[in-house]
């Protein structure tokens, strides 16, 4: 072959997350805490709803958008959690993961050239989502001092006139940070202002330990501006089923499930049949997993504290964000030495965008066992590195 491949593509990095997740799968007796992935399986009645579906023989395609069951379901929780009403005929999408409803939600709102703004550190999806919608990435690089809050001045600030939608990713993967009512309202006024989109991942809505998570569609003149984004891999321990959704105006989901129609078909008909059991009774299995990740989230907290790693504390997600740049290292180097010598796997900070340069995310979707080995290990590392420089 002569002709090349699209410039686009290859100039699009692939996940710093799987880099690390690759090395440690061929490592004997190493501890990873480097994938978002919860350590729960998926609850007994939501799989058994997959297999019974597979009994009746319920393998054939569902509607593009998919189960009205389902989307009614998704309607149903998104007015019970957030009190805002959709229509699950026509304003809710059933998609591949949140990671699907991402892509193709960009695709449905942008034209060559707008710009979509980014706060990082976050989710490794949204630049190269963005560059294969042709959007201009705008970054804003999110400050510890704020808690990794995006701050309604940094926003005014990053807007020109070629700005077309802001990426809002809270509860945040990789920082933890969240953003509270009184946050939202602030940039509320600065979207309705410069007449924006929002894409507003909420992916970890239901894994906060400050207080309830509040989402930007509950502020007045906001509903008709926002793709809201969620799904079950999280909440509902249902990574490899891959089901998400997007709820958004008639006319977005319109062109959303148009792209979705042509590129997927319809989600897992399996696993839409096993989704709409953890939307009926799944409320009690998402409370258990969050008081366990709780319990973990404050004995990293407390480890750091004792160790004299800074640390913010964060209130969302399952992620811990320390600062590492003490050690004078880059985030990548941090990782890779602490790998090597102490056999745990962590994702370094720059991995989510420039300004996680210094950190190190770990996840805590492991177990309590798993965690306290890795701390011990971290703590002696982290010990010889402070000896080496003294």
């Amino acid at each position: 072959m002569t002709k090349s491949l699209s410039e686009k593509v290859i100039q699009i990095k692939p996940s710093g997350i799987r880099k690390f997740f690759d090395i440690v799968s061929e490592m004997k007796d190493a501890i990873s805490l480097g994938v978002g992935e919860p350590d729960f399986d998926t609850p007994w009645h939501i799989r058994e709803e997959g297999i019974y579906s597979l009994e009746r023989g319920r393998t054939f395609y569902t509607s593009n958008a998919g189960l009205k069951e389902l989307r009614e379901e998704i309607s149903n929780k998104v007015k019970r959690t957030r009190g805002v009403e959709y229509d699950p005929i026509c304003e809710v999408l059933v998609t591949v993961g949140g990671s699907e409803a991402i892509d193709i939600g960009l695709r449905a709102i942008i034209n060559e050239g707008d710009e979509v703004i980014i706060p990082t550190p976050s989710y490794v999806s949204y630049l190269p989502c963005a560059v294969l919608a042709n959007a201009k990435p705008v970054i804003i690089n999110l400050k510890a001092e704020n808690e990794f809050r995006l701050t309604a001045d940094e926003l005014e600030n990053a807007i020109t006139d070629k700005t077309k939608a802001l990426i809002l990713p809270f509860p945040n993967n990789p920082t933890g940070a969240i953003m509270e009512k009184k946050d939202l309202e602030e940039i509320a006024k600065v979207i309705v202002k410069h007449d924006l989109y929002v894409l507003s991942d909420e992916i970890y809505s239901e894994l906060t330990y400050k207080e309830k998570h509040f989402s930007i569609v509950s502020l007045d003149n906001m509903k008709e501006r926002t793709i809201l984004i969620d799904g079950f891999s999280k909440a509902y321990a249902m990574t490899g089923w891959r089901l998400g959704y997007a709820l958004a105006p008639r006319e977005i989901i319109k062109q959303m499930t148009k792209i979705h129609q042509f590129a997927i078909m319809c989600a897992p008909t399996t696993s839409q049949y096993a989704a709409i059991s953890a939307l009926k009774n799944g409320d009690s299995d998402i409370e258990t997993m969050k008081n366990a990740y709780n319990q973990r989230r404050r004995f990293l907290i407390h480890s750091f504290k004792k160790m004299g790693l800074e640390c913010f504390e964060p209130y969302g997600a399952f992620y811990v964000f320390p600062c590492i740049k003490e050690f004078n290292m880059t985030s990548e180097e941090f990782a890779t030495r602490f790998l090597k010598e102490e056999r745990v796997a962590a994702v370094p900070g720059n991995a989510f965008g420039e300004s996680g340069e210094g950190y190190l995310r770990i996840s805590y979707a492991y177990s309590m066992e798993n965690l306290k080995v890795a701390i011990e290990r971290l703590e002696r590392f982290i010990n010889k590195l402070r000896s080496e420089k003294a």
